[in-house]
């Protein structure tokens, strides 16, 4: 059973928001400090290499292009720039949940012992890295709950009216719902709770799980704060955990030191 107290008030949204004042506690900074640091150190790498590789496309576009079709660049070059950062962006977020896995379980166990006084019984850092193949594993079994149901959702695009009409509402619940289950399993995780335990806590409170989810998507699609959406997410993930689900786990607990 789902803890549905006092804590059901709060919206999977201000949870959300409540991740962006836990990122700024003093406690918390230097958790989130080394996935961003990874983050943008690659994001970056990437970009030097993108921006080279397009203004080479641009200069042989010039070349072919007549002397009164010269000002295209002009229009299309900050165009590509755009659509360049939002492409990346998304592409990033899912890369980095891959490399940041053991940093974003770290800083969820930091953020539920910050909320609740008690350390969670997680080990210690030799423990942690032990625990490494365990913990990727749970990004790949994400990754194959995922895979098939956006490919369906994908070909939905190409059904002629209804479809093309549905499609995009549909993509948007689908994506919503996949931000809540990234976010949310790495304190479920933490308590070593399964997936589908996991799946089937969200389900119960759907209402927090997807407006949780939609608020992580639309701070996603924004080119320069999504770099500080996963650490955010997972403290608000990791908010919602302690006030709803985490009664119904019994996982041991210790005092801190």
């Amino acid at each position: 059973m789902i803890n549905n107290t006092q804590a059901v008030k709060k919206s999977g949204v201000n949870y959300f928001m409540q991740g962006f004042q836990l990122i700024k506690k003093p406690g918390l900074r230097s958790f989130v400090f080394i996935p961003l640091m990874i983050n943008l150190v690659l994001f970056a790498g990437a970009m030097y290499f993108a921006v080279g590789q397009l203004s080479e496309l641009f200069d042989w576009m010039n070349a072919q292009l007549p002397d009164y079709l010269t000002w295209l660049h002009f229009f299309l070059w900050p165009l590509a720039v755009l659509t360049m950062l939002v492409v990346m962006s998304f592409v990033f977020s899912s890369v980095m949940n891959w490399l940041a896995a053991p940093f974003n379980g770290l800083l969820a166990e930091k953020v539920e012992q910050h909320l609740t006084g008690k350390n969670v019984n997680t080990g210690s850092s030799v423990d942690m890295i032990k625990d490494l193949p365990r913990i990727l594993g749970r990004e790949w079994t994400k990754l194959k709950y995922y895979l098939p149901r956006a490919l369906l959702f994908l070909i939905l695009f190409w059904v002629p009216v209804i479809g093309q009409t549905a499609a995009p509402v549909l993509w948007f619940l689908f994506t919503a719902w996949m931000m809540a289950i990234q976010y949310c399993d790495y304190p479920f995780d933490n308590h070593k709770v399964s997936f589908d335990d996991m799946k089937f806590a969200l389900k119960n409170t759907k209402g927090s799980s997807y407006s949780f989810g939609a608020s992580v998507t639309l701070f996603s699609m924004i080119p320069i704060v999504n770099f500080i959406v996963m650490p955010v997410a997972i403290c608000g993930a990791t908010a919602m955990w302690v006030d709803k689900y985490r009664d119904a786990y019994k996982n041991p607990l210790v005092a801190p030191d």
